[in-house]
């Protein structure tokens, strides 16, 4: 969005417009244009067609405004790839040691999740935040023939972000998104005396084309991994894990109990 906005006000800059004079082209206000120029707002169609007609009809605009995409805002640069990469996910499979996954969060969990954010948010921030971690979720009811699989430390079920009333809600939206036949969840228990993924959290998908690659994430940064080698040994790890953990109905069970102590 950034890019994009520096594109139109170095074109703008270019014609000899003002803000407010390309305001009146566009029919929007000149803080509209500003906040476009700034990376601060996704223009509309409207704005690029009509900004497009105003800066010299050069197509620029309209072929950088493919590159924009709405379900991108909110999410972290470094997770973008991946974000796009799970969408077309033939399969994804996901282990977390730290938090509840961004796909199972319930909207309560994720609010808790970000007001904890060192530096804190500012509320309109938070909100891009919640409005992308929501918005990744479609994809667990739009693709009820791919399989997801989960793998999620009992610490992380039991920790009390957020307050009970939160944790609630987590649970029973846990519960509820792990129910189709397409998903199988299961937990890590606390009393596991051998553990396959003790390296930190880690995703894998297959690509639509049978390709294998796999995510992994720390402090403020991401890896994508493609590198066959290392692939396989991620799949065993993996796998070895979820051998390691309670099978889906076990897993179910603790969830139902971890709720009813609530």
């Amino acid at each position: 969005m950034r890019t994009f906005g520096a594109v139109v006000q170095a074109l703008r800059e270019h014609a000899g417009l003002s803000r407010a004079e390309l305001g009146t082209w566009v029919r929007y206000s000149k803080h509209t244009v500003a906040s476009v120029e700034l990376g601060r707002r996704m223009p509309d169609r409207a704005f690029v067609e009509r900004a497009e007609l105003a800066l010299g009809n050069t197509g620029a605009l309209r072929k950088a405004a493919r590159h924009l995409t709405r379900g991108e805002v909110g999410l972290a640069a470094w997770f973008r790839q991946w974000a796009r990469l799970e969408r077309k996910a033939a399969s994804l499979s996901t282990y977390e040691c730290r938090l509840v996954p961004g796909l199972l969060q319930s909207e309560a969990y994720a609010r808790a999740v970000f007001d904890n954010s060192i530096p804190l948010l500012t509320d309109e921030q938070a909100e891009a935040q919640v409005a992308a971690r929501m918005d990744r979720q479609r994809m667990m009811r739009e693709r009820p023939t791919v399989p997801f699989s989960f793998i999620v430390e009992e610490a992380v079920l039991r920790r009390g972000l957020g307050g009970p009333q939160v944790q609630a809600s987590m649970l029973d939206h846990v519960l509820e998104l792990t129910a189709p036949r397409n998903v199988t969840f299961q937990v890590v228990p606390l009393w596991l005396e051998f553990h396959g993924c003790l390296d930190g959290p880690l995703q894998i998908l297959e690509t639509p084309e049978g390709r294998w690659l796999g995510y992994s994430e720390g402090q403020q940064n991401g890896r994508l991994i493609s590198d066959r080698k290392e692939m396989r040994l991620l799949c065993q790890r993996y796998e070895t894990l979820r051998s390691q953990a309670l099978n889906p109905m076990e897993s179910r069970d603790l969830l139902e109990r971890l709720r009813g102590e609530l």
